[in-house]
């Protein structure tokens, strides 16, 4: 209706609370995509000029984007510990590569998201998916939506992983606390969206996704 006023995000979050996993089922894509996927996003959107001229052959990933409903939505995020040879200290959602023995890209997030965080696959509910991802550095990513029960407990990977925390969704879905920048990475200017919360710098594909998110739950 013309004239109407736009949701904001806190109501939105409370929103999602109320309605649950059958909300968000309403608005993210319901069944995962068959392999090898085939990426509708990613960091060639902001950068188009990167694009490689021939199409690479993408390594398959999945990553958990893990909704915490308490008396409003919160998203829980990981920190890469230092050490890594890949990713060290960034911020990034629970998840990685397929394994030859996972059965599908929901079993990769689930089995990734134990092995870093220590919550087991029965406190996650699956709500739906997102776009799939293609990274420039090669991987073309599923991000599966779950929303975590209460009870979970947190026993993260102490060599992959530095701090678990939470983000209020409604932080995350404010235009206002996201910024576009544009840096050097590996010799090549790269344009990127960024949210700071709490000192934590998210970033690239991870914010990409948040962002991707916060579209298909706002949408009319």
């Amino acid at each position: 209706m013309s004239g109407a006023r736009e949701e904001s995000p806190a109501a939105i979050g409370q929103r999602i609370v109320s309605g649950g996993v059958e909300l968000l089922r309403s608005r993210l894509l319901r069944e995962p995509p068959m392999l090898p996927l085939m990426p509708t996003r990613g960091d060639y959107d902001l950068n188009p000029q990167n694009r490689p001229a021939r199409k690479p052959d993408l390594t398959p990933a999945a990553v958990l984007l893990p909704l915490v409903l308490r008396h409003e939505p919160h998203v829980l995020l990981t920190q890469r510990t230092d050490s890594l040879t890949q990713h060290a200290g960034q911020v990034a959602f629970p998840g990685g590569r397929v394994d030859p023995n996972d059965v599908s890209l929901v079993e990769t997030a689930l089995r990734e998201t134990q092995e870093e965080t220590g919550i087991e696959p029965a406190f996650v509910t699956v709500a739906g998916f997102l776009d799939a991802y293609e990274t420039g550095t090669g991987y073309a990513i599923l991000p599966v939506v779950g929303i975590l029960s209460e009870g979970f407990a947190l026993m993260p990977q102490v060599r992959e992983v530095a701090k678990i925390f939470e983000v209020p969704l409604s932080f995350l879905l404010d235009p206002a606390n996201r910024v576009k920048q544009t840096r050097e990475f590996r010799g090549t200017m790269r344009s990127f969206y960024a949210f700071t919360y709490e000192g934590h710098y998210i970033w690239g594909a991870t914010a990409a996704m948040l962002i991707n998110f916060g579209e298909r739950i706002t949408k009319p």
